[in-house]
């Protein structure tokens, strides 16, 4: 809504586009609150670069998944719960399955969801057979840095956003792009075969 998400995407993405071999693609979703809202709570004007995807079916395309989304009550935004709920056709074909995925957030405070919000958002991936990738502690020292505010937690990067005027830091953009190389590297692992329809 504000930027947070979109502003760990771009970075997550350079992280993907930095291991040979791997490109990663930035969608948004469909926003469901009225314009009228929008403008009345100031929601800047999204970017042109990024579209939003049309149908949930554009997701059998990639070979690995990285979903962000804001955090509402400890949970996904009900934008990203709507857009999971339209998944129905993909899952009763099991579509995704096997596809690796994780998650990043943005949350207002410290105790605003950073990790309830990707444990609850599990499910979602379970329900599709999807290979949950969380990034552990493989980033190291900056997972214990306790010297600034930091978002993320060993279930996927993330930003404290905070009344959304606070921009990322330089720690919580790191981890994103290293969330974005080390699920590129999961990714050229599992990555699935394609194959011509005839």
């Amino acid at each position: 809504m504000y930027g947070h998400v979109e502003i760990l995407a771009r970075r997550i993405k350079a992280g993907v586009d930095s291991i040979d071999g791997v490109e990663g693609v930035l969608f948004r979703i469909p926003e469901t609150m009225p314009p009228e809202v929008l403008e009345q709570m100031k929601v800047p004007q999204k970017a042109d670069d990024v579209p939003v995807m049309s149908e949930a079916a554009e997701l059998v395309e990639a070979d690995g998944l990285l979903f962000g989304f804001p955090t509402r009550y400890g949970s996904m935004a009900a934008q990203m719960k709507a857009f999971f709920d339209s998944t129905g056709q993909l899952w009763r074909e099991q579509k995704l399955a096997g596809v690796p995925a994780g998650f990043f957030v943005s949350t207002g405070t410290q105790g605003g969801g950073q990790e309830t919000t990707a444990l609850t958002a599990i499910t979602q991936l379970a329900h599709h057979g999807m290979l949950y990738v969380p990034i552990g502690y493989t980033f190291g020292a900056g997972m214990f840095k306790m010297d600034s505010i930091r978002g993320g937690s060993p279930y996927g990067a993330g930003v404290f956003s905070g009344d959304g005027t606070r921009e990322p830091s330089e720690t919580e953009l790191a981890l994103a792009e290293h969330q974005g190389k080390y699920m590129a590297a999961i990714v050229k692992r599992f990555a699935r075969p394609r194959t011509l329809e005839p």
